[in-house]
């Protein structure tokens, strides 16, 4: 909103500024940091007064270790992911230009896997168990969202064309191309938002786990929609060049913005929780900002930590199915290093920095090609 002020720079130079897209992307993160840190109490209270706990397994779950580990947090108000959110699409109200096609796709992602997320966080609260949606439930829900997202995405002109390639990074390889004209990527941009999405919300089991991951992967995407939107850079590092990307820049830093704010309040004790609102509403988008900036396959790098969480998951069930045995004391993995005896802040700490190593393996894909 504040981008058409540029209009009237003749008049007035400094309104100039917002006519950049790095100038925005910053007072967007500001912005909805700022406004996270400012609301949060009013969040609290709220979901406090309307008795919005989170349940923890019980002896029923077979998980009395976890039990025990977690027991202290019953009753702390989750759907804080509704925050998250809410100051999104503010800031991106604010600072976006609200024509642009690639916005609304991200911030309608984000609203759609919010929703779903939402109505499961309720279905936990009124059960009072730590299961809300059925896995057939949710998984129709998430694969519906992504299908008409898919869809738009692979049959709109404007962004068909690029649609049908995938680029492999860190190579100067030609990208792939689908040769059946849209059907295996529309399959492919299915596992993408779908599996961003459970990934992101496997990952948010511990305080600050799930938020502090989402702030390193939102810069680095906000980088990427940056250089990309820009012919002569794009060019020259051999990636892509996505005309209006630069609107994805206002989006990711805004999502890196709330998701630190989140933070000041999801830290080790935590108020709130994000629950599955924020969780598969990060996941969800964070796919799709992949997908419209052709960085489908950088997500597996820049998103190592939740990849690793969700694979935990996979490979656990797969054992267990197949031979009776489980590979890891518990998935997903964090919850095996905290059996295994690191303390809740250890192992947040430690995935943070792992985090930060696969972003920074994934900006190296700029130059290593």
């Amino acid at each position: 909103m504040l981008y058409y002020l540029s209009l009237w720079r003749e008049s007035f130079s400094p309104l100039n500024l917002f006519q950049y897209a790095n100038f925005r992307a910053i007072c967007a993160a500001l912005t909805a940091l700022l406004l996270s840190i400012w609301i949060g109490p009013l969040v609290i209270r709220a979901l406090t007064r309307m008795k919005l706990g989170q349940p923890i397994r019980g002896k029923e779950d077979h998980v009395h270790l976890l039990a025990d580990l977690h027991g202290s947090k019953k009753g702390t108000p989750t759907m804080g992911g509704i925050m998250i959110v809410i100051t999104v699409v503010i800031s991106c109200l604010l600072w976006g230009v609200l024509t642009n096609l690639y916005l609304w796709l991200a911030l309608g992602s984000m609203l759609a896997f919010g929703a779903i997320g939402f109505v499961d966080d309720y279905a936990k609260i009124k059960k009072k168990k730590a299961d809300g949606l059925t896995s057939r439930q949710k998984l129709f829900a998430q694969a519906l969202v992504a299908a008409l997202v898919a869809g738009f995405i692979l049959w709109n002109p404007t962004t068909r064309a690029m649609a049908l390639t995938v680029e492999i990074p860190y190579t100067k390889l030609a990208p792939l191309i689908d040769p059946t004209g849209g059907a295996i990527i529309f399959c492919f941009f299915l596992l993408v938002i779908i599996g961003s999405s459970n990934a992101v919300n496997l990952t948010d089991g511990l305080d600050g786990l799930a938020s502090g991951c989402t702030v390193s992967v939102a810069v680095v995407y906000a980088i990427f929609a940056y250089l990309t939107s820009i012919p002569r850079i794009s060019k020259l590092l051999l990636i892509p060049h996505v005309p209006g990307a630069e609107e994805l820049t206002i989006f990711c830093s805004a999502l890196g913005g709330a998701a630190l704010g989140f933070l000041w309040y999801n830290c080790h004790p935590a108020k709130m929780f994000m629950g599955d609102t924020g969780s598969l509403a990060i996941g969800g988008a964070l796919g799709v900002v992949a997908i419209c900036l052709n960085q489908e396959l950088l997500l597996v790098v820049i998103g190592g930590v939740f990849v690793m969480e969700a694979l935990s998951v996979i490979l656990q069930v797969a054992s267990f199915k197949l031979t009776g045995k489980r590979i890891f004391a518990m998935s997903p993995l964090h919850h095996h290093f905290e059996i295994r005896g690191w303390s809740e802040t250890t192992v947040v700490v430690r995935f943070w920095i792992l985090c930060l190593v696969f972003a920074l393996l994934g900006l190296a894909s700029l130059k290593i090609r």
